[in-house]
């Protein structure tokens, strides 16, 4: 994004510790995967603790065009979701409400069980690395949808029933595991998935699931068992709160040398986040309602992290982190094994007085899938460094936040283009920002 409008563009005077209490709502890697469980249901569901961000306004203008009727529920954040009359959708219109988002993919097993056929256009998302979508399409076919490549996305057709089936996940892919869930339900006897993603989304997902109905269970080994069911009901379920917005608010907390109260954030899905962010001398508290997180006074720690997928941590709470570990003391090491491309935002910090080096070796221990393959995927940040303002683009969500904490944390002013993005996984940043007494004002607008 160049955020020539500007409204995309974001002022921000550095210096100020952010201080104050903010909510977090559901995850935006759960949420928007719920309301697609609902065209599985033969009746509506209730969805609860729904953040007000952009995928979450996509899938829902994606079911109303396929017939289902979404509308607000009693309590604020609260959906209703109601498929008794899904139906076909224009593809133009499919293509257009999509955008960038890459949620449509998950459409498909719900479309073919209830249609027998759907349409799926080409798909954008972050641009943080390759997230092929063959697994996707792979998946379908090992159920029994036909696919047919065309000029304007993919059509895939149900010629009879879907079948359940084994599937080994070459990489225990997030998406390519709900996927498995979503189609395996309705499928005709039993899936086996093997080496599946394990997340508390997929874990919240899977609840869903079996409130609707659905027979799930789990293996120690990352193994899935689904028995297909000839009906599911719709569910009532709130949506777990969203651990990486938590994480990021507890990098800025750092960062800036503030005290963050995250309301809603819980410790069970954050273990290994606290025990890194303890390491590198940050302060919390936990109670019923949510984390306290600070930065308790004198130097950082420096450390060697590397990302995993879960229960390992998560490569989305690496970039807001890294942040603050240019104001850390010494070397530290971040390897990142997840996305190919995700310390491409370091060169932004650098800019700004950051020293990161990057390299294409794996400078640590954990499997990786990208060694001996000559992405820039690992990084040294040497600290302490004091940030200056800077004209920034935002590249990514997680990477637009971290430039977000960056500005703040600098001297002077920086100007943050792009900032549209973020809005796609931080349900009201701007007003959060304001509550935490950031000074940051939209060009032409009073300082806030």
């Amino acid at each position: 994004m160049t955020g020539t409008d500007s409204h995309d563009v974001l002022l921000v005077h550095g210096g100020t510790p952010l201080e104050g209490e903010i909510r977090v709502r559901g995850a935006k890697n759960l949420v928007p995967k719920a309301m697609v469980a609902a065209l599985l249901g033969s009746g509506p569901s209730r969805l609860r603790n729904v953040p007000d961000i952009r995928d979450v306004r996509v899938v829902r203008g994606l079911l109303q065009l396929h017939g289902v009727t979404v509308r607000p529920g009693e309590e604020p954040g609260e959906l209703v979701l109601d498929p008794t009359h899904v139906e076909s959708a224009n593809v133009a219109d499919i293509d257009a409400h999509a955008g960038s988002s890459r949620i449509p993919i998950l459409f498909c097993g719900p479309l073919l069980h209830r249609l027998g056929h759907a349409f799926i256009p080409g798909l954008g998302g972050c641009d943080i690395g390759g997230r092929p979508i063959d697994f996707h399409f792979d998946v379908l076919r090992q159920f029994g949808a036909t696919i047919e490549k065309r000029d304007d996305g993919q059509y895939l057709e149900a010629p009879q029933r879907l079948r359940g089936c084994k599937i080994r996940l070459p990489y225990p892919s997030v998406g390519s595991t709900e996927q498995v869930l979503l189609t395996a339900v309705l499928a005709e006897g039993v899936t086996e998935l093997s080496n599946a993603a394990v997340e508390p989304e997929i874990e919240d997902l899977i609840c869903v699931l079996q409130k609707m109905g659905a027979i799930i269970s789990m293996d120690t080994d990352r193994t899935i068992r689904i028995t297909g069911v000839d009906r599911l009901d719709g569910y009532t379920h709130r949506a777990l709160p969203d651990r990486l917005e938590a994480a990021s608010w507890a990098s800025a907390a750092l960062a800036t040398e503030g005290n963050i109260y995250v309301r809603g954030a819980q410790q069970r899905s954050m273990m290994t986040f606290l025990n890194t962010y303890r390491k590198v001398g940050g302060a919390f508290e936990i109670d019923d309602e949510g984390i306290r997180f600070w930065h308790p006074g004198g130097s950082l720690n420096a450390i060697h992290l590397e990302t995993d997928v879960h229960p390992g941590f998560q490569t989305d709470w690496q970039q807001p982190l890294v942040v603050a570990l240019t104001q850390a003391s010494g070397l530290s090491i971040v390897h990142e094994t997840v996305y190919e491309s995700r310390l491409g935002f370091t060169s932004a910090l650098n800019q700004m007085g950051a020293h990161i080096q990057l390299y294409r070796e794996c400078l640590g221990g954990s499997d990786c899938r990208f060694g001996q393959r000559n992405f820039l995927h690992s990084a040294v940040v040497s600290g302490p460094t004091r940030l200056q303002g800077a004209d920034l683009v935002i590249p990514d969500l997680r990477g637009g936040f971290s430039y977000l904490i960056a500005a703040l944390a600098a001297q002077g002013t920086s100007r943050v283009h792009g900032i549209e993005l973020i809005n796609r996984g931080y349900e009201n940043f701007m007003e959060k920002l304001i509550e935490l007494g950031a000074k940051v004002e939209l060009p032409g607008s009073a300082l806030v």
